[in-house]
């Protein structure tokens, strides 16, 4: 068996001998015939997450590759050891991966003959932080053997800061809505747990109800999924100036979540306080009021003068000091609210002094 070993060659990866050149990937570093590109020597991730640590490599002609290993150790030692291995493609070896890392790794490019020797690694901890190290094992003149590569990519993983994007588009009272949550990152390997709550009044905390939820995993990439959890209900005013939150949870233990104030568009019935009946020389007091949103605006207006009253606070008071009996007649209150203009009135007489109640 054969094993060459860079850092026997090389004091520092970062030596003109070591650095032949650069790629898309990044900075090559060659021993002879044997070359690993990686093209981030730094990563960070957050837990519950992925990562990916893209490599790639050339070999000498003579050499057959069959199977990619890769090792986490300390950035201190001078070498991993078979007792640091994470990942093996051969599973017909001994060699028996971390534990911790079961079922958690894999390759990005199944073929070894395309040179890929790229990772994903699923279901963070911060206990995979750490450095990495790959080896490439195959068949030289008839003989098994493989390379490690002294280059080695540093992960630091942190805890889970992203947060869930959660998606509100315009509702209205009274119409079907669909609100749309999209877990952090691209992959996280196992399927995460997506919850939808809401905050009353009173800051009860509850499921919607008439709701119907729906989750779905879009591939985007061979290695990246987008999780999305979709929420469908029928908007009403009740549900105005709640709180929805998204609440993500991961195999792993780690939870993030987002909250969102929820706005409907809705607007209750038209309402006109005020006597419709006032003597001459009194004064006419008329408020028409609304609740909605958003806030509406109201116009008094009378069909036989141009008295009116502009207000924007949902709410419009219309006063005439000392009316006569000219100021009979028929008041519109007329209310903007979005696309809409509903209108209700109230027919006012001005009685005589001379006449009794």
């Amino acid at each position: 068996m054969f094993v060459l070993i860079w850092s026997a060659l090389f004091v520092s990866v970062k030596g003109s001998i070591a650095d032949t050149g650069a790629s898309a990937w990044g900075r090559q570093h060659c021993d002879r015939k044997y070359c690993v590109t990686l093209s981030e020597r730094e990563l960070t991730a957050e837990a519950g997450l992925c990562v990916v640590i893209p490599c790639s490599f050339t070999t000498a002609d003579e050499f057959r590759p069959e199977h990619i290993v890769w090792y986490k150790c300390e950035a201190s030692q001078h070498s991993c050891s078979e007792a640091d291995i994470i990942f093996d493609s051969n599973k017909n070896t001994d060699k028996k991966a971390q534990a911790a890392f079961e079922g958690r790794v894999s390759r990005l490019e199944p073929d070894v003959r395309q040179k890929n020797c790229s990772i994903i690694i699923n279901d963070l901890k911060e206990s995979d932080s750490g450095s990495y190290q790959p080896r490439v094992t195959g068949e030289l003149n008839g003989k098994q053997g493989g390379f490690t590569f002294i280059p080695r990519v540093t992960v630091s993983v942190k805890g889970l800061n992203l947060k869930p994007r959660v998606n509100i588009p315009t509702l209205t009272e009274g119409q079907q809505a669909t609100l749309t949550c999209t877990a952090p990152g691209l992959c996280s390997g196992s399927v995460p747990q997506i919850t939808w709550t809401w905050r009353g009044a009173g800051g009860t905390e509850s499921y919607i109800t008439g709701n119907s939820t729906n989750f779905k995993t879009e591939n985007l990439a061979a290695f990246t999924q987008r999780h999305i959890s979709t929420l469908t209900f029928n908007a009403s005013s009740e549900h105005h100036n709640t709180s929805i939150t998204c609440k993500i949870n991961f195999t792993c233990g780690k939870t993030t979540e987002e909250t969102l104030t929820v706005n409907v568009n809705y607007m209750k019935e038209i309402i006109i306080i005020g006597n419709s009946t006032v003597r001459e020389g009194d004064i006419l007091n008329l408020t028409c009021s609304v609740e909605s949103f958003p806030p509406s605006v109201i116009v008094w207006s009378n069909l036989g003068s141009n008295t009116k009253l502009h207000n924007d606070t949902g709410s419009a008071t219309l006063v005439v000091h000392n009316v006569t009996p000219e100021h009979s007649g028929q008041y519109i209150c007329t209310v903007k609210h979005l696309n809409t203009t509903p209108t209700s009135y109230l027919d006012v007489t001005v009685t005589c002094k001379s006449m009794a109640f």
